[in-house]
């Protein structure tokens, strides 16, 4: 099993899409996905496929920018793998990469909704301790944040989505 990642490009988008559908119960994270792509958040160097040796998408990471009280971050969502390639590494890999993508063009912080276990891995944790909160009611471990090397600590405050986030 070979794996590699790199930034979607926009050809890659009827791929990434099937991937998402096929991720996820329903359309909503797809839909999220298309309209990410024509707001203004959008970050095309964040949006990170994964193909597997024959260069098929297998997996997609999206980071998109978000406002933090006064200041700015990047959202992680969604994270989309193909069931098939599930629980192999694929989304280890995608995450991983999207967060070197992010630090290398000198990002701050990363915010994510999600699973402690799994996002703790990379450094995640409560995004209370850096005085950061959610626009909606999540508990505490599961709204979680990662600075950046670059992070000074003056990001803080409730986070603001992309108008699309409105409609998960």
């Amino acid at each position: 099993m070979t794996i590699r990642t790199r930034v979607e490009n926009p050809a890659d988008a009827p791929a990434t899409r099937r991937v998402h559908m096929a991720a996820f119960p329903g359309p909503e994270e797809a839909d999220l996905v298309d309209a990410l792509r024509r707001d203004e958040a959008w970050v095309p160097a964040l949006s990170v496929v994964a193909v597997d040796e024959r260069d098929l998408i297998i997996g997609h990471v999206l980071m998109t920018r978000l406002q933090v009280g006064e200041g700015r971050a990047l959202s992680l969502a969604p994270v989309a793998v193909a069931p098939e390639w599930q629980r192999k590494g694929v989304g280890d890999a995608l995450v991983r990469a999207a967060l070197a993508a992010a630090e290398a063009a000198g990002e701050q912080l990363v915010v994510v909704l999600g699973d402690p276990d799994y996002y703790g891995r990379f450094g995640f944790e409560p995004a209370s301790r850096h005085r950061v909160s959610g626009p909606f009611e999540a508990p505490d471990a599961y709204f979680q944040v990662l600075p950046l090397g670059g992070y000074d600590g003056s990001t803080q405050g409730v986070c603001r989505y992309p108008a699309p986030f409105a409609a998960v």
